[in-house]
């Protein structure tokens, strides 16, 4: 099994404006897609020398050629990206209920607007190759440690729709079996084929839908079981590493990181911790949310299993203020009450851009919060 990195990170950093201008442009037929691989190409270098001079133990692409953290769909009419699962398109329709509660980062209400939401109305097709068109390049212009990340199996839950997709999946089941299903053979198999060994699932589902009393009260509403979801969505997370050896296995959960720093719940792990840590048997890494009091205490960590390590989200990507070292490490040393030091490490909560505007924070800002988890990882573990 590979090394634990004790500075860890999730993934996205924030996307320069002229980045997001090129993808604009593109849309908008003032430029091609050529010139915007190549911009993304200069983009994701810098990105590698950001954290590779920060001196973080596992390095990513920045998730600078999508534009936002969920890489398997093209989300909002997006056409500069191009999906690599087919099958899922949007439709007018309101979106989920859990999305009508986006807070802004002081806590107040942010209603996000959209017109359509992506369904799934055809059985899954294989669009394109995204991890040779990400890792690929990110694996020729480093020699540091790399990961890859993509949306969990269990997050594509909120595609299935009863009155667009039971035609082709009778059941949400039938349709998370052929997700994970293809994210096992088009992303972590074609991972590992070019020489990955940190692959990490996002699912802030479980953050999102099983934590906050409003986010829950709104879905029980609308029909939905959660307890039963709940244990659907941690046995086809756990489903899709199954048999996979050799490479670290990571789930990284928060409570939404949407654009400005805003989020979509609160609500601490006590609420699904005992139903979905002991049922994570495949997975090498855990990646949680502490970097504000929404995510509760660290007692749910006794559910964690002794063969995960747990990687404490306790610096904000949310704001520039950079968190002091001492207080950094007082609160390992408390959840190390709960889980053995030697199986902690440190990352900031989320990534700086999630959603394609990015978090309201510097680049300068970024790097100090990166540096500063490597400083604290080294003081604690070495």
């Amino acid at each position: 099994m590979p090394s634990i990195a004790r500075a860890d990170i999730v993934g996205s950093l924030l996307r320069p404006s002229h980045l997001q201008d090129a993808r604009r442009a593109v849309a908008e037929g003032r430029s091609t897609p050529a010139e915007l691989r190549d911009l993304e190409d200069r983009v994701v270098l810098e990105d590698i020398a950001i954290q590779e001079d920060a001196g973080v133990d596992v390095v990513s692409d920045g998730e600078a050629r999508r534009t936002n953290w969920i890489a398997s769909v093209s989300m909002g009419g997006d056409t500069t990206y191009k999906a690599p699962m087919g099958g899922i398109e949007p439709r007018p329709m309101a979106p989920p209920s859990w999305f009508h509660f986006w807070r802004t980062n002081d806590g107040n209400r942010r209603p996000m607007q959209l017109a359509t939401w992506n369904v799934v109305v055809d059985k899954l097709r294989f669009e394109r190759d995204i991890v040779e068109d990400e890792y690929a390049f990110l694996a020729q212009h480093t020699s540091a440690r790399k990961k890859i990340t993509f949306p969990a199996p269990s997050y594509h839950r909120i595609f299935w729709h009863p009155d667009f997709s039971t035609a082709v999946y009778p059941t949400v089941d039938d349709f998370l079996a052929d997700v994970s299903d293809f994210i096992r053979e088009h992303v972590i198999q074609r991972a590992i084929d070019l020489g990955c060994d940190y692959i990490q699932m996002d699912a802030p589902n479980y953050g999102q839908s099983y934590c906050d009393p409003e986010v829950m009260a709104a879905m029980e509403a609308d029909g939905h079981d959660l307890q039963a979801e709940l244990i659907g969505d941690a046995e086809i997370d756990n489903q899709v590493f199954e048999g996979i050896t050799g490479v670290t296995r990571a789930l990284h959960v928060c409570r939404g990181n949407g654009p400005g720093g805003s989020w979509s719940a609160a609500g601490g792990y006590d609420r699904f911790a005992g139903d979905l840590f002991p049922c994570l048997t495949n997975y090498d890494a855990l990646l949680l949310e502490y970097d504000t009091p929404r995510a509760g205490d660290f007692s749910p960590l006794q559910h964690v299993l002794s063969t995960s390590n747990v990687v404490l989200g306790l610096l904000t990507t949310k704001e520039g203020a950079l968190e002091d070292a001492a207080l950094i490490e007082q609160r390992i040393r408390e959840a190390a009450q709960y889980v053995p030091l030697d199986q902690l490490s440190l990352s900031t909560q989320c990534g700086f851009a999630s959603a394609g505007a990015g978090n309201p924070i510097t680049l300068e800002e970024q790097s100090a919060k990166l540096r500063r988890v490597v400083e604290v990882a080294r003081k604690v573990w070495g």
